[in-house]
């Protein structure tokens, strides 16, 4: 198997156990043993249980990056493409609900080179927000901007934290109680 494929299949096992039984508790013989693999190999790749986890954060952080990034393609309308940016978000937190609950309260805890990784994903939605909104507001001031995509990658996470103890709580309307609670604020400023 190349090199790649074989990294992308130790990464997408590792999450699965990660999730299905801790950080802690996860063990590099079961994730070895599931993926097919020794134990050195896994080792080989990634240095260490801590260095796996951090690689399933970065792949995570990567995977949000293109939904997000892809989901905007084509809004006609700032309101829309925030509004679609926000969807991609609450769909792929959905979609890995106990993968992010792990993340968010286990491994945030325990393993401080995950807290890094953590605030980098934070860092790329807040630049990311930046773009978006800098196209539809060009003479914004640059601190204004930042300080509105810091409140909205705040409110994100927040919000899908909340919906972890509302399941009923789809992606959909999640995006519609943010946008309810942002939009007018941010139209306001986008002249609309």
């Amino acid at each position: 198997m190349p090199r790649a494929a074989r990294k992308a299949q130790m990464l997408a096992v590792a999450e699965e156990v990660f999730a299905e039984r801790g950080y802690l508790a996860a063990s590099m013989d079961e994730i070895a043993e599931r993926v097919g693999v020794s134990k050195p190999m896994l080792y080989e790749y990634f240095g260490s249980k801590e260095g796996l986890l951090v690689g399933c954060i970065d792949k995570a952080r990567t995977e949000l990056r293109e939904a997000t990034e892809q989901a905007v393609i084509g809004a006609d309308s700032p309101e829309s493409m925030l509004r679609l940016g926000l969807l991609a978000f609450f769909r792929f937190i959905a979609e890995r609900r106990q993968s992010y609950g792990l993340l968010r309260h286990e491994a945030a805890v325990t393993v401080p080179s995950a807290v890094e990784e953590i605030e980098a994903i934070r860092r790329q939605q807040t630049d990311l927000m930046i773009g978006w909104m800098g196209l539809s507001l060009p003479g914004a001031d640059a601190l204004e901007l930042e300080a509105a995509a810091e409140i909205l990658v705040g409110s994100c996470e927040r919000l899908a934290q909340w919906c972890e103890r509302r399941p009923e709580v789809t992606p959909e309307r999640a995006t519609d109680l943010l946008m309810t609670a942002v939009w007018t604020g941010l139209a306001s400023r986008a002249g609309d």
